[in-house]
C-alpha cells in the first residue's frame, strides 16, 4: 500500500510511537527469534524424547522473541530485556544451529545492543530533513546575478 494512501494522522501516531520506544532494537531482536525458531525441523514428538538440549534449542528462540516484543510494547524495562535477550542469543550459538545459521544471531545481538543503548530522553535527530529542505530552497531559488567588474 503506498504511503499516499495511508492517512497523514495514522502515519505521524505510529511515528510518534515509535520514537518512544527501542523500534529497532526490539524488532531485530524479535526478527532473529522468529529466524532462529524457524531454522529448527524437529517435531514435537521428537523434542520430547531427545531430552533438554533439543528443548532448549526451542526454548532459546521464543525467549528472543519474546524479549523483542516485551522491548517494544515495555520500553522502561528495555535493560533488563536487552541483557537477557543477548544472554539467551549467544545460547542459541550452541543449542540452535549456530544460531540459526549465523542469521538470526547477528539480528539478536545487533537489536540487543540496539535496545540497550537507547536513550529515552535523547531530542530526535532531524539533521537529515533540515538537509533535505535546505537543498530544495537552494535550487528552487534563483541564481544570484555577478557583480559588474571594475
Amino acid at each position: 500500500m503506498p504511503s499516499s494512501r495511508i492517512p497523514r494522522s495514522v502515519r505521524s501516531g505510529f511515528r510518534q510511537w515509535r520514537a518512544n520506544r527501542p523500534f529497532w532494537g526490539g524488532l531485530l531482536l524479535a526478527l532473529g527469534g522468529a529466524e532462529v525458531l524457524l531454522t529448527e525441523k524437529a517435531s514435537v514428538k521428537v523434542i520430547l524424547h531427545s531430552g533438554t538440549e533439543v528443548l532448549a534449542g526451542y526454548l532459546l528462540p521464543v525467549v528472543m522473541l519474546l524479549c523483542g516484543l516485551l522491548i517494544l510494547f515495555n520500553p522502561t524495562q528495555r535493560l533488563f530485556y536487552s541483557l537477557v535477550g543477548i544472554l539467551v542469543t549467544l545460547g542459541t550459538w550452541v543449542t540452535s544451529n549456530l544460531g540459526g545459521f549465523f542469521v538470526g544471531l547477528l539480528l539478536g545481538i545487533t537489536g540487543s545492543c540496539l535496545a540497550f543503548g537507547w536513550l529515552p530522553d535523547q531530542q530526535p535527530r532531524h539533521g537529515l530533513l533540515a538537509r533535505r529542505r535546505e537543498r530544495r530552497a537552494a535550487a528552487e531559488a534563483p541564481a544570484p546575478e555577478p557583480s559588474p567588474a571594475p
